[in-house]
């Protein structure tokens, strides 16, 4: 394994995986487990990774593997609110407090949808194959996220000096 050509990629794609991770997860922690399970991952596969784009495929391990968690915690019985104990990465408290809100409106498939378009800028192309979905998926479950961030957060159009 070429150590050093995967310390250099992990320590320029660590910052942008837990941002992503963190808007998909809402949990800062959560993020955190996310990331370091995504680079342990790419770093078992990097032989065969470095020469494409093992950013992208951390990217759908994390998408993938915050679905399988979900999964297993609905099936378990919480009585903790899991918005309870949520850490922000932003530096302005108030504008993170708005869009963790936002998010929190949105269904997980919507929320996954809208962080790795909007947020990590990718097409919906690459957003399907990140996340193992059609394109046609990809689209719908952005309009209707889109559609639900319109009606439901207006505070959203505050943040960004829109008029409602």
């Amino acid at each position: 394994m070429d150590d050093q050509g995967f310390t250099d990629w992990a320590a320029g794609a660590e910052r942008a995986l837990l941002r992503s991770a963190y808007l998909i997860t809402g949990d800062l922690h959560r993020a955190e487990d996310l990331v370091q399970e995504a680079l342990v991952k790419v770093a078992l596969r990097w032989g065969r990774l470095a020469a494409g784009n093992p950013t992208a495929y951390a990217r759908t391990i994390i998408a993938r593997d915050n679905v399988s968690w979900w999964r297993r915690l609905r099936r378990e019985t919480s009585v903790e609110d899991p918005a309870s104990d949520r850490s922000s990465t932003s530096t302005d408290p108030e504008a993170a407090l708005v869009v963790r809100r936002a998010l929190d409106r949105l269904t997980p498939a919507q929320r996954r949808v809208l962080v790795l378009r909007h947020f990590d800028d990718l097409s919906e192309r690459e957003t399907a194959e990140a996340l193992g979905v059609s394109v046609g998926t990809v689209k719908s479950q952005n309009a209707a996220a889109l559609a639900r961030l319109r009606t439901g957060a207006p505070e959203l159009l505050d943040l960004i000096g829109e008029t409602r």
